[in-house]
């Protein structure tokens, strides 16, 4: 596996060097490190990530059989992304679909995986359906600790 600066790198995916910099530290592009604390990037992540970013190249297609054509669905959360990893095992298979700066990762069955051709690098789509949603805000205080008094009521401890 060859691996490549990151000046070549940005050179074959046709972006500024500085832009492929601000890649490589958000995690949107994998890198090797090197004893010295270089980004090396491999050919690899370069053609998953030309094969992403190309608009010239003709969309790929595969023969639906007209019983399976959807005109829509009523899920509404559907997040696009591009599949990082694929792991089949038995019955099951992981897939680990990268959102933004997120990852989301599903368990579907093996089957799926063969029908639908998914391998690392392709485009995915993941369409959630869900009775329960929790949604946290994240804090850096801590949270402050909540006493009873006799009485029932609740009062703030400082």
């Amino acid at each position: 596996m060859a691996l490549l600066t990151v000046r070549v790198a940005a050179d074959r995916l046709g972006v500024g060097y500085s832009t492929l910099k601000r890649w490589v530290h958000t995690g949107r592009v994998r890198t090797t490190r090197t004893e010295g604390g270089h980004h090396r990037v491999s050919e690899v992540e370069i053609e998953r990530l030309l094969a992403r970013h190309e608009p010239d190249l003709p969309a790929r297609t595969r023969a639906i059989p007209a019983n399976e054509l959807i005109a829509d669905l009523s899920a509404r959360n559907r997040l696009h992304g591009f599949i990082e990893e694929v792991r089949v095992d038995g019955l099951l298979a992981q897939i680990r679909l990268r959102v933004g700066d997120q990852t989301l990762t599903a368990v579907i069955t093996a089957d799926a995986v063969e029908a639908l051709h998914f391998k690392r690098g392709d485009d995915a789509l993941a369409i959630i359906k869900s009775t329960e949603v929790m949604i946290a805000r994240a804090t850096t205080a801590p949270a402050r600790a909540v006493k009873r008094r006799a009485s029932g009521k609740r009062t703030s401890r400082r």
